[in-house]
Parts: structure tokens; sequence; C-alpha cells
């Protein structure tokens, strides 16, 4: 090993690693949605059985420390892409199949097993492979390119199925299309970091024991850091209207005028996240790294929170106008996804606040774990939520729920010092 592929610099491997965590991520839990949406499947079965595949989400936490002491983060990002790459493919073949929806299920609960693994492994790298200033700068770039991945699964990938729908007349074979172009994609980039990733001198194994006293230790040391309660009740409050949205919007968005719904095609669906919101996503992302690295975090999170939130008024708004001119809705989109940038960067750096100096990389891993059971249990009662109520009521009660989370950011233990770079 030289000591340049020790010490690269976090640019070459920042925006390509919170990309591929991306991708996956999106794939399992929002493109799946709009794939059995086109597929006809209802959006009370699409919301229960699509929010089972959080579960690995929530249960990473137990096998986050076995991260920690089994090879190198290093290893584990490599080959948890090679292996996602195959199974996703494997979804895309599973779809022209007669049975599609369990087959693809399995495959995407076994991408969402490995992709929840990856999670830890990425993130542990993150800590280790740069000094707690350069963590705060590159906050909001791991998280633009994270978003760049969700824009790029939700919106060019979107638009091109749509367009191969249209080309082939064809729903599964659109979508095998593109889930084969998404795991070569990934493929890629796994060979890229075989090649390129650093090696820092840090990312080594952690002490093993037979007794498995560390892996206890791990748990005994997170439920001790200071003000873990309130932070815990946090972490499961603060995106649980979200939960509900992310769910629906998409079958909304698509549902026909009769049911409701805005009646875009896949192909607009794609633009309109893919256009537009991406570059407000992008530029509220990166703002939100800014905001919080001058500002501090205990003086901003208020706000990027409220601005996270409150653009769920607007699909109330949509719900009662389903009539609306698609640049209008282009806007309102626009503008939801700008607020989503500024809000989720600000939670992501509190989560990276909430470790415990000797086990940052599991402790991080159990606070993500604690984030998708926040976003995991709103979403099986959300699709026959809104078949009982309708979409307006739905997303009223969407707003409603976004507020708790808000109530409790002044009881917070947020440490500004760590937040400035």
């Amino acid at each position: 090993m030289t000591a340049k592929a020790e010490s690269r610099t976090p640019w070459s491997y920042v925006p390509t690693t919170y990309f591929a965590e991306g991708l996956p991520y999106v794939l399992v839990n929002s493109l799946a949605v709009i794939i059995y949406k086109k597929m006809d499947v209802s959006n009370t079965l699409i919301a229960f059985w699509t929010s089972w595949l959080y579960l690995p989400w929530v249960i990473k936490m137990f096998w986050g420390p076995l991260v920690d002491m089994y090879s190198t983060k290093r290893r584990w990002v490599v080959t948890t892409q090679f292996v996602m790459a195959a199974a996703i493919a494997g979804c895309g073949f599973a779809l022209t199949t007669g049975h599609f929806l369990a087959f693809t299920m399995v495959l995407f609960m076994a991408t969402a097993f490995l992709s929840a693994t990856h999670d830890i492994a990425v993130d542990g790298f993150y800590m280790l492979s740069m000094s707690e200033e350069k963590q705060a700068f590159f906050v909001g770039i791991r998280a633009f390119f994270y978003r760049l991945a969700m824009l790029f699964s939700s919106g060019a990938l979107v638009v091109w199925a749509g367009w191969l729908e249209t080309r082939t007349g064809s729903v599964p074979m659109s979508w095998q299309i593109t889930l084969l172009a998404a795991a070569g994609i990934l493929a890629l980039l796994a060979l890229y970091h075989k090649l390129f990733l650093p090696y820092p001198s840090v990312d080594a194994p952690a002490a093993k024991t037979s007794d498995w006293g560390e892996f206890f230790r791990v748990f005994a040391a997170y439920f001790r850091l200071e003000g873990i309660g309130m932070g815990i009740a946090f972490i499961l409050l603060y995106r649980f209207g979200e939960a509900m949205l992310l769910k629906l919007a998409a079958p909304f968005l698509l549902d026909n005028v009769e049911a409701g719904g805005m009646a875009l095609t896949t192909a607009q669906f794609g633009m309109v996240y893919g256009t537009v919101g991406l570059v407000c996503l992008i530029v509220g992302s990166v703002l939100g790294g800014v905001i919080i690295s001058r500002y501090g975090l205990r003086r901003t999170i208020w706000p990027l929170a409220f601005l996270l939130n409150a653009p769920d008024l607007f699909y109330v708004y949509m719900s009662y106008n389903t009539d609306l001119p698609l640049s209008f809705v282009y806007g309102l989109v626009a503008l939801e996804q700008f607020g989503f940038g500024l809000g989720t960067t600000a939670f992501m750096f509190f989560l990276i606040q909430l470790t415990g100096e000797k086990y940052k990389t599991a402790h991080f891993a159990i606070s993500t774990g604690i984030m998708a059971l926040g976003m995991m249990l709103p979403g099986f009662v959300s699709g026959k939520l809104q078949a009982l109520v309708g979409y307006p009521k739905f997303f009223i009660i969407v707003c409603a729920a976004t507020i708790p989370g808000m109530l409790l950011i002044p009881f917070l233990n947020i440490k500004d010092g760590t937040a400035k770079a």
C-alpha cells in the first residue's frame, strides 16, 4: 500500500460511496412503490408490503457491531456493492414472471439487507477516513450525492422506464431493462471502489471476544450517552409524517383523477423529480451543510426542520386541486424538495453527533436503525388510512404528524462545537 492510496482526498470517494449508498436504498424503498403501482398493485398492498423493506434498517443495529469486529469497512463496502448488483438484476428478471410480487419482494428484501449492511460500512468508513472538521464540511456533500442517487433513481430511471414503456408497450419489460441498467451502474461503482478507495490506517477490525462482551458493551455505551432518551424520541418522531407521505406521494401523483390523483404519466412523474426537483434538492442539501458548518446545529436545526415539514402542505393543496397545470405541480415539488434537502441534512448531522468516541460506526448504525423503525411503522397503515379517508384528509393527517418531532427540538442535547468547519 502506498502513502497516496492511504490518504486520497475525500472528493475522490465521498461522492461515489454515498451515491452507491443511496441507489439501492431508493430502489427498494421508493422505486419498488412506483413499479408495483404501474403493475396495478393496490395502494393498500403497496404500502403494507413495501414497508417491510425498511426492516433491515431497523434491525441493522444488531449486526452493526459485527461490521466493526470482522474485516475492514473498505472490504464490506466493495463486497456488498457487488452482491447488491446481482440481486437487483435478479429483480429485473423476476418482473416478467407470473408471481412477480412474491419473487421481487424476496429479492428486494435481500437487496435491503445488503444495503443496510453497506450503509453501516460506508458511514463508518466516512468517519474513520477523515477528521471531524472535514466530516462537518462534507456532510452537505455526502447528503447531496445521496440525494442525487435518490433523484437519479426516482427521476432519470423513471423517465427512461416511461420512455421504454411507450416504445415497447410492456410495463414489465420496461422496468426489467431499467433495473438491469441500475444493477450495471452499481457493479461499475463496486469496481471503482475496489480499485480506488483509500486504505485508512485506522480501518481495522475491532477486537473480538469469545463471550460477545464487546457486542453488548456497544449497546450499553449507546444507551448511556448524554440525553439519549430524548434523542431516541426525536429520531422516532422527526420523520413520522414524512414516512406516511413517502409511501403515498408516488401513487397520488400517478393515480388517475377519478381515484383522486394527479394523473401524471410515468415519464412526467420522473421529470417532476428528476429535473426541477433535482436542482432544488441539490441546492437545499449543500446549503444545509454550509449553514450548519457556519452557524452550528443548535441554532439551525429548528428552522431547517420546519422547512422540511412545512412543504407537506403542498400535497394537501394539490389533493384538493387535481386539475393544476403541470408547471404549477413542478413548482410545488421543487419547493418541497428544497426543504427536504435542508431538513434532512440537519437531521443526519444530529445522528453523527449522537455517537460515542469509541464506537462511532456501531452507534450511528443504532441511531439509523431507530430512524428506520420510525419510517416503517407509519408505512404499514398509510395505505389503508388513505383508502379509508381519501387523499385530501390523508395529507392533512400527514401534516399533523410532523408536529411532535419538531416540538422535541428544544430538549435535545446538541453540541455546536463539532458542527463548525
